[in-house]
């Protein structure tokens, strides 16, 4: 059977494995289950026949006073890191939205920095950046 991959958003019975996924990365977005009712959760992985396993997720909150979403928090589990995933993540948030915010550890940066987003410092070792669709 081939395997294939998948970005869509997230439904109400993604919420635990969405909740696996950002608890392992250590990451808190607050509210997923409103998240995902608002359709501001996308979820990748892959798919065998009828078979998805959810392997990574993205929150986003719009924002209230510019066009466009903060990206709350982003995890791709650990074994399916550098596949792709969490760059699609970001490519289908930013293809719905225009413009995306993120706040970020001096850790992932280079994840970023490999996105096109313009960065600049919160501190030494915190990171505040955005990414326009062009």
């Amino acid at each position: 059977m081939t395997i294939s991959t998948f970005v869509r958003s997230a439904r109400p019975e993604d919420a635990l494995e969405v909740r696996r996924i950002l608890d392992a990365a250590m990451l808190e977005p607050g509210d997923v289950d409103a998240r995902i009712d608002d359709s501001d959760v996308f979820v990748a992985g892959d798919r065998t026949g009828a078979t998805e396993r959810i392997l990574g997720t993205a929150v986003l909150e719009p924002l209230e006073t510019q066009h466009g979403a903060h990206l709350s928090a982003i995890g791709v589990r650990r074994r399916h890191r550098g596949n792709g995933l969490g760059r699609r993540l970001v490519e289908r948030s930013l293809e719905r939205e225009g413009r995306l915010t993120a706040r970020f550890d001096d850790g992932v940066r280079p994840f970023y920095d490999s996105l096109g987003f313009t960065i600049e410092s919160v501190d030494e070792q915190r990171y505040r950046g955005v990414l326009v669709e062009r």
